[in-house]
């Protein structure tokens, strides 16, 4: 997994993660514990065919890394950090190699992608409260899934074996006001895409929520998400849920009569929220509530305060029997 004179180079300078560590040894790792690094600066020129990993090792590579990934033994942030990296070098040693094509790349980019996938999910939820669009290692996150599904795209165009769900990130990633526009337009990269996945069930219902999204029909969004979305597709989509709730919220304030204030267990149901965590929500987002002498809590209508959530986005779970399921069970194996 890793080439003998970078792990003999590392061993000396103590340059072992915590997972390559021999009995925990920092200056001692082995053959079944050291992963190669991801270099920046590195030249196909200078590199020597011994530090090049086969494809099969790289993919038993792969799944020694993923099941760290699935380990609790260190907290998260240490976990991702380190299969972060080890993921980067098995994309660089596929790229220097030219491996573009077969089953085995693309179960390794696809695992890759999944990776990112879970990461962005829990990176979300373990960052309750600072804002993850700031934060460096989702930032960076994000980058890599960018780049791992382009280099996955690539690789179904030459092997004619696409797989729509994959495809249906990509859309799902252009989803929220804080996205920025990188490469292509949508409209231009869905004219290139095989009319089988543009109607393949995976893409519509990509489609159908960008749709949603930009029309403001926060009630579609929300069903849709409850009803069809895929574990993988929930985890990408689960941080831009705050936004569709907000925009749901200003609707139900400013397009609601001042005199009768809306139940906030009514409100509720329409955010797929629980009670108490509307409650919460208001508050972020500088709207009052009140509780009736009958122990009812109420949203008065037509409040000049509302505005928008900003800087950290405290997580809710949505109020779903099906999707509850997904999110309390992250899978560990990839």
């Amino acid at each position: 997994m890793c080439p003998v004179d970078e792990r003999s180079r590392r061993e000396r300078l103590r340059d072992l993660a915590v997972f390559e560590r021999l009995n925990g040894n920092p200056s001692l790792s082995s053959s079944a514990l050291a992963v190669k690094k991801f270099c920046r600066t590195i030249s196909t020129k200078d590199v020597r065919d011994v530090d090049l990993r086969p494809i099969f090792v790289l993919e038993d590579t792969l799944n020694h890394l993923l099941d760290i990934f699935g380990s609790k033994s260190q907290p998260f942030e240490v976990i991702h950090d380190f299969v972060f990296d080890r993921t980067r070098s098995i994309r660089q040693d596929l790229s220097m190699q030219g491996i573009m094509t077969g089953d085995q790349a693309i179960r390794i980019y696809e695992r890759i992608v999944k990776f990112h996938i879970v990461s962005h999910y829990k990176l979300q939820r373990n960052n309750a409260n600072s804002d993850p669009n700031v934060s460096p290692m989702h930032h960076l996150n994000m980058e890599q899934l960018t780049k791992t599904l382009s280099s996955l795209y690539h690789l179904y165009d030459q092997t004619r074996k696409p797989n729509p769900e994959f495809y249906s990130f990509h859309v799902l990633l252009h989803l929220g006001s804080d996205h920025q526009q990188t490469g292509e337009s949508l409209s231009l990269w869905f004219r290139k895409l095989p009319f089988s996945i543009m109607k393949s069930k995976e893409m519509m219902f990509a489609r159908r929520l960008l749709r949603y999204s930009r029309f403001g029909n926060y009630k579609q969004f929300l069903e849709t998400v409850d009803s069809e979305a895929s574990c993988l597709q929930y985890y990408v989509l689960e941080p831009y849920i705050c936004e569709i709730r907000a925009l749901a919220l200003a609707c139900l304030n400013y397009g609601g009569y001042k005199l009768y204030p809306y139940p906030l267990i009514e409100v509720s149901k329409r955010l797929f929220m629980e009670e108490s965590d509307v409650e919460s929500f208001c508050k972020d987002c500088d709207l009052e509530t009140y509780t009736s002498e009958e122990g009812t809590k109420f949203m008065p209508t037509k409040q000049t305060s509302f505005c928008r959530p900003k800087g950290s986005r405290k997580y809710y779970p949505m109020a779903s029997k099906r999707l509850k399921t997904m999110y309390d069970e992250v899978p560990e194996a990839i």
